[in-house]
């Protein structure tokens, strides 16, 4: 039973961090850079096998396929996210290592800083290397990362608020039902 709930608060975490990929674009809103993605991965590879990665990047792989072919309107080219997709299967693998069992507030925090840099640093790497956007030297390195910072910062305290909800709303109930429980043992008459 314990497995299933698991299960199933695994799949919720994957649905919410995919949900908040594509809701902001639905009702004409962006979130620049605040989603759930982080806090859903480290939670599912938390709950999940590390063998059971590929649900959950072929979930996102269809976010950035629909994302980029049917909203932005951009032709869709596997190469340019094949770095964005190592790094979501890493995230649950590095979930799994650090959180799986043993998730206390300081592993999450500490997850969610990992995961939020990780992502910041790969990703504008790539946009640096593979784009005209930005000259192809140091200064031109340096401006890619200036200009992503506010991106960053909107990664981290979302990564941190999902992440904290994943983790924190399970721990909370299953406090409150102990509490309870206790509360309601020693009303018994002896």
């Amino acid at each position: 039973m314990e497995e299933l709930r698991f299960a199933m608060s695994a799949y919720f975490a994957l649905l919410i961090a995919v949900l908040s990929r594509i809701l902001p674009h639905t009702f004409h809103a962006t979130g620049v850079g605040f989603t759930a993605v982080g806090g859903g991965l480290l939670y599912f590879g938390a709950r999940r096998s590390r063998w059971q990665v590929a649900p959950a990047v072929l979930a996102l792989m269809a976010t950035d396929f629909y994302l980029t072919t049917f909203v932005y309107d951009y032709a869709f080219h596997a190469s340019a996210y094949a770095v964005t997709w190592v790094w979501y299967a890493a995230v649950i693998l590095f979930g799994h290592q650090l959180l799986s069992g043993k998730s206390s507030a300081l592993r999450v925090a500490g997850g969610v800083l990992a995961a939020s840099t990780s992502f910041f640093v790969v990703s504008n790497l790539m946009v640096w290397s593979a784009s005209s956007m930005y000259p192809h030297t140091a200064a031109g390195l340096s401006a890619c990362y200036i200009a992503a910072i506010p991106f960053y910062a909107n990664d981290l305290m979302s990564t941190a608020i999902a992440a904290g909800a994943f983790f924190g709303l399970p721990a909370l109930a299953r406090n409150l039902t102990d509490t309870v429980r206790e509360g309601l043992h020693s009303q018994r008459p002896a």
